[in-house]
């Protein structure tokens, strides 16, 4: 599985804000979710368990963790009964939490620019740049539109799908230790990073 630099990821959840350019409406819906876990990093004396909680509601609201999990999932999405696919939709969602929120908090004002915005009904791709002091990082967004909120499915980073780099560890597992196996692969993984940014803290 290519890895995908987790502080890259972090900084991209958290910055499209800062781009003064009018945007269609799925660049505004995004944006006001943004504005808003910036908000929360900078308010003062805030507590780091209620903080972090703030900003994974947030987080929740802008992205469709269903959508990411069934295409994660692909062929075998089907095969999987009801159960196993809310168990797997949970720790997704867990597990992308675990490891990005701590990242959010590391932002320090590196700049996002806007390069393109493309609709095609129900879908929508919104391409930007991470400019820091020595490198210009493309990014690219890809929302679905559910009744009027447009939420993020996957994120492209330097070509690099974050969905298709999941699904291709995950189809191999499944495959050789079936449903049951990644479930508790995925558990194990997500206790490991609660475990460690616990330890982190202290």
């Amino acid at each position: 599985m290519k890895k995908i630099s987790s502080t890259i990821i972090g900084i991209l959840i958290i910055l499209l804000f800062n781009t003064p350019i009018q945007a269609a409406a799925p660049t505004d819906q995004l944006r006001r979710s943004l504005d808003g876990i910036i908000e929360v990093l900078r308010e003062q004396g805030l507590d780091s368990e209620v903080r972090r909680e703030k900003i994974r509601v947030l987080f929740r609201e802008r992205f469709d963790f269903r959508v990411m999990s069934r295409r994660v999932l692909a062929r075998n999405w089907k095969e999987a009964t009801p159960e196993i696919q809310d168990r797997f939709v949970a720790l997704f969602t867990d597990l992308l939490e675990a490891t990005y929120i701590g990242r959010i908090e590391e932002y320090s004002d590196e700049r996002v620019d806007f390069v393109k915005e493309r609709i095609k009904e129900k879908r929508a791709i919104i391409d930007t740049l991470i400019v820091t002091r020595s490198v210009e990082i493309p990014i690219n967004y890809k929302l679905t539109l559910t009744g009027d909120l447009w939420l993020v499915y996957d994120v492209v980073i330097e070509e690099v799908s974050l969905v298709r780099s999941f699904r291709s560890s995950y189809s191999t597992i499944v495959k050789k230790e079936g449903f049951e196996g990644l479930l508790a692969k995925m558990e194990n993984k997500v206790e490991e990073l609660n475990s460690s940014d616990g330890k982190k803290k202290k």
